[in-house]
């Protein structure tokens, strides 16, 4: 249990670290953009008083490593600033934002988590057979083929030809959750294509490899069915990749959704970023790159967790 423990707690350290860094990373790449925040704010008109003062206003002045430590210890104080385009709080207008973003990559994990490893089951029971090659093949065209264009395709046949489902994927808290559903059915659908593949393929890899063991071929002896094989003994042993992969896509839903919130016009974290990115409003932006930094660190983080807490050899060394 010592060793256990000594890897969590090297785990979560090194997170910690990484994402310490990344602060750095996040800061230094906004403060070098070319530009001037002043500028964008007031406007060509602007005299160079009114830059000198707004300047000076808020901060810019300053050294870069007495900006960075000002900013980082906001942040450890539940402060993420406040945005200068519009004077509003980030953290109150990311709270909805983030929830809106949390809220799509729920529904999207749903849908594609159980999918992708049944697809996966599926295919290692059918092995080389025809289903197998099928599902490999659509999904690895799935995969192939640019998220906005299977957006676009989608909202092209299912919304506009059919009408199924709305081509903007808009939300409010006025909405009930089946309207909330309705809303984003296309985004959802996109999502769970992208990342289906992935999933799925290592689901199908890692239960495989599991195949080659020993205790399979006991099992098999014993008359079980294939399916019986897989389902009891194979999937149990393979967990601890699958749930690697499954963290690292789940990671890609909340991270990796800018561009379709852009495409159908979603009120998330993804369409706040791109919107104050072309305002060059570097509070909002570094606020943004460091929230989904930390999302994507720590459901890593808890994906090495799984994998230790899940290796027999770890929990029993004798």
């Amino acid at each position: 249990m010592s060793q256990i423990l000594k890897l969590l707690a090297q785990r979560i350290a090194l997170s910690l670290l990484l994402l310490f860094l990344v602060s750095i990373l996040i800061f230094a790449g906004t403060i070098i953009l070319p530009g001037d925040v002043a500028q964008s704010i007031l406007g060509q008109s602007a005299t160079p008083e009114a830059l000198a003062n707004l300047r000076a206003e808020l901060g810019l002045n300053d050294p870069p490593l007495t900006r960075y430590f000002a900013w980082l210890g906001g942040i450890l104080q539940g402060d993420l600033g406040t945005a200068l385009t519009s004077g509003q709080s980030i953290a109150d207008a990311i709270g909805t934002r983030l929830g809106n973003t949390f809220f799509l990559a729920f529904w999207a994990a749903l849908v594609a988590v159980p999918l992708a490893i049944f697809l996966g089951l599926l295919a290692v029971r059918y092995r080389d057979r025809w289903p197998d090659k099928l599902i490999s093949a659509v999904t690895l065209t799935s995969i192939s083929i640019p998220e906005f264009l299977i957006g676009y395709v989608l909202m092209y046949f299912i919304s506009v030809r059919l009408g199924w489902f709305p081509s903007v994927a808009m939300i409010n808290d006025g909405m009930n959750l089946g309207q909330k559903l309705n809303a984003i059915a296309l985004p959802v659908m996109v999502l769970t294509l992208v990342v289906l593949a992935h999933m799925m393929r290592m689901t199908r890899a890692a239960i495989l490899n599991v195949m080659q063991s020993a205790y399979i071929e006991t099992a098999e002896l014993k008359g079980l069915s294939g399916f019986d094989v897989i389902r009891k003994h194979a999937f149990p042993n393979a967990i601890a990749p699958i749930v690697n992969v499954v963290m690292l896509n789940l990671a890609y839903l909340v991270v990796g959704v800018v561009v379709i919130e852009v495409v159908f016009v979603y009120p998330g974290m993804g369409q706040y970023l791109v919107d104050h990115v072309s305002k060059r409003d570097v509070p909002v932006v570094q606020a943004c790159g460091l929230i989904f930094a930390a999302v994507y660190i720590g459901l890593n983080m808890i994906a090495d967790v799984v994998s230790i807490l899940t290796n027999p050899r770890l929990r029993h060394p004798k």
